[in-house]
């Protein structure tokens, strides 16, 4: 899947240019009479067929457009900042499992710190295009948003107003599968540093109506536990209900 705005309609014809057309004519080598996908990347895809290929673009023909819509029941992540390769991996696996939103959390035992100079912003970035490429090789027509990091504070407020928030933490008497989970709105779904959170962080992110949960009996790593998660959540609700998927 290649992303760009605006998709033209059904039945018009377009150019694939720039990054993502030079990707699609120099890397993949696609050729007329091809097809492909396209997206905006907010919810609306097109199949198209390859018309002509040139060195960095394509020209393409609209075969059919449609709309992903959002599920009724929304993922937002909560994921303690990692350090090296392992958060853009946690982004990753996140994406493909079909989260729907991502907060960087500034959680105290962090040991990525991402200040508020250029090493913090490159970061963000790197997160950001991780969901991103996560979302197209996943055929995914919504990437999700990765937003701004917050603190822990921050994230009590936003607790406050989730349908329903949830931590993960290996303490927990309760386990996910055991959570009366909701038809709409949002799950808030907070993911520790490799340090874990700390009794303090804990204790008021409950305070702001949080609910501590557990996976299983062993212990996960920051990188991986909410992509765990996330499949969890998909088969407990309908957010992994069949799709049109326009042919894929």
């Amino acid at each position: 899947m290649f992303l760009t705005t605006p998709l033209a309609d059904e039945g018009e014809r377009t150019v694939l240019d720039g990054d993502e057309g030079r990707h699609a004519a120099a890397v993949r080598r696609l050729r007329a009479g091809e097809q492909l996908l396209l997206s905006d990347g907010s919810g609306a895809l097109a199949r198209c067929e390859v018309t002509a290929a040139r060195r960095d673009e394509l020209e393409l023909r609209v075969l059919r457009r449609w709309a992903e819509p959002p599920p009724a029941l929304r993922v937002t992540l909560a994921q303690a900042l990692v350090k090296g390769d392992r958060g853009e991996l946690a982004i990753e696996l996140a994406t493909e499992a079909g989260v729907d939103a991502v907060l960087p959390w500034r959680a105290e035992r962090c040991v990525a710190r991402w200040d508020d100079g250029p090493r913090g912003v490159k970061a963000l970035q790197r997160w950001r295009s991780a969901a991103r490429q996560s979302a197209k090789l996943a055929r995914r027509g919504i990437v999700p948003q990765v937003a701004e990091p917050v603190d822990t504070a921050v994230l009590a407020q936003r607790c406050r107003h989730a349908a329903l928030p949830l931590v993960l933490h290996e303490g927990a008497a309760q386990a996910l599968p055991s959570v009366s989970l909701p038809d709409s709105g949002e799950v808030l779904l907070a993911v520790g540093p490799e340090g874990g959170i700390t009794d303090a962080e804990l204790d008021g992110l409950v305070g702001a109506g949080a609910c501590p949960v557990r996976l299983g009996p062993t212990v996960l790593r920051s990188s991986t536990a909410a992509v765990v998660a996330l499949g969890a959540l998909g088969a407990l609700t309908s957010r992994w209900g069949i799709r049109s998927s326009g042919g894929l």
